[in-house]
């Protein structure tokens, strides 16, 4: 075994099944703080040594369930707000993209990773979750989209994507050998993605103003049929425009014929209803049985968060539920920011601080309903977008705490690394949305949408996991940041990863950048190769001389 030498809790295993509990509740690495529930002490001193099969188990259950949290936190409530924000600012399709939509679609990486890097020796769990989930997106993903659907990819937006990419790796890999960072080269190192926005807008101006000009001189429509196929467009603008107007068809079709007006209880009771009837009849039995046991978590997120729109005519407006978020939002928000230490806080000793939030929100959500109507959103419903942004965050931030504080107890219960937990079970954890939905992308017919969403989201994830992980460990310290990481297979990690990207950076353009299914058997195998080399180094097997 190879656990990480530097956390001390990890001699508790070391010691007789009696004193383990005396062991986890004296060591300062045992406590970390962070998350709800101190797993250390319900694994030791809570339940009996027999039982620990028995808690590893629940424990498994309850991190599939903060999964489910983080996954529909993420796609239901932070990336719907994100995109109606974008829209208020009339950010152009590219800067949303490369931002706000990275940002919603990475959220789960960033938060663990930040959380992860707010102790110095599950620091190995941050590194092993982004690298992990790189190898996996860039090679198992990847790979499933060239098997499903081969395809020509479009070049200069590969080519692009995976140079920013191998460069962040390469960034990251320097700071790891050095082991420590500064806040100039944290800075630094975050700069690297503006860059990569500022590429990404400035080769979309050229291309747009290229694809004007061919038009203008151009008039036969089979030249232009033949141009816009071959460009860097991607399969999302032909996706949005079909499912537009599909959209409004659909909505055209079910629109009652008379006028029908709901009262507040009925609007309240729909918008608290997560399951369409008409998209349960369509959907499998599996689909429905994982709806089933989603459902109650979303009905209550649908409690606590608002959700705003822009595409609907209502923009999503819901009088009674908005009302409502005005008391229940800051109250989620008071509980879950710093694992609620703030919440039962008393000012003067007297007034806790969670009656006065929801004293305030009480009074601000009868204002609201004083001076608005069931039928029409108030001129400043995009707050709440805002206000939906910043409570899905935190709900995010506290369900990637949990996640942490539980691996790590798991790796010291089972005596392994929190490098080979990152770039297993968080890296799987957080990266089977993105493989199930971009399959699901490429089998109806879009692969290079999502081939692009592989390397291009990855690169936000990989620079603001580590670099905002860094920069709060910074402020926090007010010195420089020290890495404590497992030594061989952190490089294996590192090396896999750059790699990978270097071999598709050179078979893709041989292969004239079609991407068929030998090159998605090859990501496959490699996929494979690196992952029992890694359990090696874990458990011994392969080692470095000096060992």
């Amino acid at each position: 075994m190879s656990p990480n030498s530097n956390d001390g809790c990890d001699l508790v295993m070391n010691f007789s099944a009696a004193d383990r509990c005396a062991f986890v509740k004296n060591t300062s690495d045992c406590n970390t703080g962070d998350g709800y529930i101190n797993y250390l002490d319900v694994a030791f001193c809570l339940l009996p040594p027999n039982l620990t099969p028995l808690t590893i188990t629940l424990c498994i259950i309850w991190l599939l369930f903060l999964f489910v949290i983080l996954g529909l936190a993420a796609s239901k409530f932070f990336c719907p707000n994100l995109s109606a924000i974008s829209t208020s600012l009339h950010l152009t399709h590219n800067v949303a993209g490369v931002t706000f939509l990275a940002l919603g679609n990475g959220a789960p990486d960033i938060f663990s990773a930040m959380a992860a890097f707010s102790h110095p020796h599950t620091a190995g769990l941050a590194v092993g979750a982004l690298f992990g989930a790189g190898i996996f997106v860039t090679t198992v993903v990847a790979g499933s989209v060239a098997l499903v659907k081969p395809f020509a990819v479009a070049s200069r937006p590969f080519l692009r994507d995976v140079v920013f990419y191998m460069a962040a790796v390469f960034w990251t890999f320097f700071i790891l050998y050095r082991g420590t960072t500064t806040l100039g080269e944290t800075l630094g190192y975050l700069s690297l993605y503006v860059v990569y926005v500022f590429t990404v807008i400035l080769s979309a101006f050229i291309y747009n103003r290229q694809k004007h000009s061919m038009n203008s001189s151009v008039q036969n429509v089979g030249h232009i049929q033949v141009e816009f196929n071959s460009s860097d467009s991607s399969d999302e603008d032909i996706d949005g425009l079909s499912h537009s107007a599909i959209s409004q068809e659909y909505e055209s079709e079910y629109r009652p014929l008379l006028p029908y007006t709901e009262s507040t209880t009925q609007i309240l009771l729909r918008s608290l209803n997560p399951v369409n009837n008409r998209t349960w009849r369509r959907k499998s039995w599996s689909w429905r049985v994982l709806k089933v046991l989603k459902t109650p978590v979303e009905v209550l997120l649908l409690l606590c968060i608002p959700v705003v729109d822009p595409d609907k005519e209502d923009k999503n407006w819901r009088r009674p539920l908005n009302c409502l978020h005005l008391t229940t939002s800051p109250l989620l928000c008071v509980f879950a920011f710093q694992s609620g230490i703030y919440g039962t806080y008393k000012i003067h000793g007297e007034v806790p601080v969670w009656l006065l939030v929801f004293l305030l929100g009480l009074f601000l959500s009868a204002i609201v309903f004083c001076t608005t109507t069931n039928d029409h959103p108030p001129k400043y419903h995009p707050l709440f977008a805002l206000l939906g942004f910043v409570v899905s965050a935190m709900v995010i931030s506290a369900a990637a705490s949990e996640v942490v504080s539980l691996l790590h107890m798991l790796g010291v219960v089972l005596s392994l690394s929190t490098t080979v937990l990152g770039l297993t079970l968080l890296a799987w954890g957080n990266s089977i949305g993105d493989c199930f939905s971009d399959i699901t992308i490429a089998r109806q017919g879009y692969p290079r949408m999502a081939i692009s969403a592989c390397f291009g989201g990855i690169i936000f994830n990989m620079v603001f996991g580590v670099g905002l992980g860094c920069l709060m460990q910074l402020v926090k310290t007010h010195s420089n940041v020290q890495f404590e990481l497992e030594g061989l297979l952190t490089w294996i990690l590192v090396g896999s990863l750059g790699l990978s990207l270097v071999l598709s950076f050179i078979i893709v353009p041989l292969s004239r950048f079609h991407l068929g299914r030998a090159y998605g058997i090859f990501l496959l195998i490699f996929y494979v190769i690196f992952l029992v080399i890694a359990l090696l180094t874990e458990f011994g097997k392969i080692h470095t001389a000096q060992t």
